[in-house]
């Protein structure tokens, strides 16, 4: 047997995995408990990657579709009539109808897959890569880059005395910028918890203060406290009047924000909203720590906005134990590698183009993907290539998704296992995983990490990685210019600021950037003044609020809707899935077996519903089914539905059971949308629940 040490790539935690190789193959992986990360840690689906690696229904062969979409029918071919007969359709797209109507996918990004898909767009010519960024993480990233020029992350070496954990379950879903035991040891110093959720999970059992706010209001919650702050002269003078921009503004439009008001929407007494607000002002150092839920809805970017504007008012930028701005890490510039600035996008031609901060990001949001293949506008989308994205079960409106991709005259799909949308595709490609390549990525992206992922076993059949499938690709398409002879030479160009080769990267395993507080005072702060832009003039030149606001969703403050759909739908994922994988995983299987709604004990009563019931959740899009758990804590005005559910076990011509469970079955891809960078509310919106 051997050991070799890596990083896990099923999540963004990037948890430090000591991997037990016999014969070639994985068969078992524990924590690394000299993780230079400090994880320390692994979780039931880190546990699985044997599992996983060896299921027998893991896809090793370029396949083909032989029948009609949606059969089950497939025919195993090589990888030289999978790309030939890719390149062959992409060619004849791009002379017909333009390089533009053929549209790159992607999910979850684990690893350098978004930089390659980014990169062969941009050689292909199409500005069309549809990612999950207007629904994950880039709402806030782009927020605290307009407030302060860059992410932030909290300080790993130094304990917080206050922490806000918002909309964020990292016990059961990642372990990001923070870790149990990062919290655990804050706890037993002393500091104190403040988690805002709906839920009462395990963190927020752990709360000193757990307000559990109306699905989506956030927003009008930020902004309350931020109210208090200010007006209760909490803020840190010193650092706001020499280096912030917009303050006087900021007082001024925070007179509109009434607290009763906020109590109003958001559910939060107004004296609880104090309370929080207090005690995170007051003590010092603090960090707040948002979570995906908050990228759910209408308000996303502005939410973010708020809240960069609390870390910043508070004094808790770049000081020990609070908000660490990173330094950029020696290696290629993402926007180098990526989007190849010989061959410019022309926003003008961008599907999704009036969502300006989307178009900075180089990419388009789901519901702008799936209506202009619906619609044929700006232009007829004939071709999607997906890499490691389930759109059935992860993309707004489900029912629509499927008419938008059976309208496609042609669609690829890479991924490890056959999935719902995997069964719809012209071809099907095999994808290495974890541990089967070699590789390197971000950890978190605003932490200031680069980890090393090597080559530990061969994978099975003829899998590869994406980044040698978009590689290879590449050159069947004449651009191989762009890209490299393999992919040791590309991961050796991004390292090429850091003098290190990829070989002598991986004996070293993690770089970072040198660490330092309070670097803005010699530098200031990476924004057009040097400052903290609490109002910021590039977001008002783009057309959008200089100043955080807060929009009520039309659908939640309709007195007719709620008549007929009286509760409030949001969604939780589960700690044993990732998103919509890892459903045919025994082990996981074992430990969630089916989806559960939680609903408040009282409600149910009322409703004549018992625990272990199945359930319809309805709204005015469609209905589903899920299994009924009771919880007392629970708001009785909300539901939580779980997200996610397929099932592997049924049969392929029902796209194994995909209406049945999945939450996007009940979400719209219709406007309104948030402005500038196109969320849409998918948690928090009317529905009704009755015994199925």
């Amino acid at each position: 047997m051997e050991e070799t040490r890596s990083f896990c790539r099923l999540c963004m935690g990037r948890c430090g995995l000591k991997v037990v190789t016999e014969r070639g193959k994985v068969i078992k992986v524990e924590a690394d408990v000299e993780d230079p990360l400090g994880r320390r840690t692994i979780c039931a689906k880190g546990l699985a990657w044997p599992e996983i690696l060896y299921h027998p229904d893991r896809l090793k062969y370029p396949q083909k579709r032989g029948g009609k979409s949606g059969e089950g029918k497939w025919v195993k071919i090589s990888w030289d009539e999978a790309l030939t007969t890719i390149a062959d359709k992409l060619n004849r797209f791009k002379r017909e109808f333009g390089p533009e109507s053929v549209i790159l996918g992607l999910g979850d990004p684990k690893g350098l897959e978004l930089a390659f898909v980014q990169r062969f767009a941009s050689a292909f010519g199409t500005p069309n890569v549809c990612t999950p960024g207007h629904i994950c993480h880039i709402p806030g990233e782009l927020a605290s880059t307009f407030t302060f020029g860059s992410s932030c992350a909290p300080d790993g070496e130094h304990h917080t005395r206050c922490l806000v954990i918002w909309g964020n379950n990292f016990l059961d879903t990642h372990a990001g910028n923070i870790t149990a035991r990062q919290l655990k040891e804050a706890l037993d110093k002393g500091a104190r918890l403040i988690v805002i959720d709906p839920r009462k999970t395990a963190l927020a059992s752990q709360a000193d203060i757990w307000l559990k706010p109306k699905p989506g209001s956030d927003g009008a919650l930020a902004l309350g406290m931020m109210k208090v702050i200010v007006e209760e002269n909490l803020y840190d003078e010193g650092f706001t009047a020499k280096w912030t921009i917009g303050f006087d503004k900021l007082k001024e439009h925070l007179k509109d924000y009434l607290l009763d008001r906020v109590e109003e929407i958001s559910w939060v007494a107004k004296e609880k909203i104090k309370e929080v607000a207090r005690l995170y002002a007051q003590t010092k150092p603090a960090c707040i720590v948002g979570g995906n839920a908050l990228d759910h809805n209408i308000n996303s970017f502005q939410t973010f906005r708020a809240i960069s504007i609390l870390k910043a008012l508070t004094g808790n930028l770049d000081i020990p134990g609070g908000e660490i701005l990173p330094g950029r890490p020696p290696i290629t510039r993402p926007g180098h590698f990526m989007l190849l600035r010989e061959f410019p996008r022309k926003p003008g031609k961008m599907v999704g183009g009036e969502f300006k901060l989307a178009v900075r990001s180089a990419f388009i949001p789901r519901q702008s993907t799936i209506k202009a293949i619906l619609e044929e506008k700006p232009y007829p989308i004939k071709a999607a290539l997906l890499f490691g994205t389930n759109p059935l079960l992860s993309y707004p409106d489900a029912k629509k998704t499927y008419d938008a991709l059976m309208k496609l005259e042609f669609l690829v799909v890479s991924e490890l296992f056959m999935t719902p949308t995997a069964e719809l595709a012209d071809i099907v490609l095999p994808v290495a995983a974890n541990f089967e390549f070699d590789e390197l990525g971000p950890y978190p992206p605003a932490a200031g990490f680069i980890l090393a992922y090597p080559k530990i076993v061969e994978p099975p059949g003829e899998c590869w990685s994406d980044a040698k499938m978009i590689n290879e690709l590449a050159k069947k398409l004449g651009l191989e210019g762009h890209f490299w002879a393999n992919e040791k030479e590309s991961l050796d160009f991004i390292l090429k600021p850091s003098g290190l080769t990829f070989e002598e990267f991986k004996k070293k395993r993690v770089l970072q950037v040198e660490k330092g507080y309070r670097k803005y005072e010699k530098e200031g702060f990476r924004t057009p003044s040097g400052k903290v832009e609490i109002y910021s003039q590039q977001l008002e030149e783009l057309g959008y609020s200089p100043l955080p606001v807060y929009t009520e969703p039309p659908d939640l403050s309709s007195p007719e809707l709620a008549k007929e759909y009286p509760l409030i739908l949001t969604n939780a994922k589960s700690a044993f899935f990732c998103h919509s994988a890892h459903r045919n995983i025994p082990s996981l299987r074992r430990r969630a077996s089916e989806p559960l709604a939680k609903l408040n004990t009282e409600i149910a009563a009322r409703l004549g519903l018992a625990e272990g019931d199945q359930v319809f959740i309805e709204t005015k899009k469609g209905k589903i089914r899920q299994r009924l758990s009771l919880n007392e804590e629970l708001d009785p005005r909300v539901i939580v539905a779980d997200f996610g559910w397929w099932f592997p076990e049924k049969e392929a011509e029902d796209l194994y059971g995909w209406t049945e469970s999945n939450v996007n079955v009940l979400t719209n891809l219709e406007p309104p949308y948030e402005p500038a960078i196109g969320s849409l509310p998918l948690r928090g919106f009317p529905c009704k629940v009755y015994k199925a």
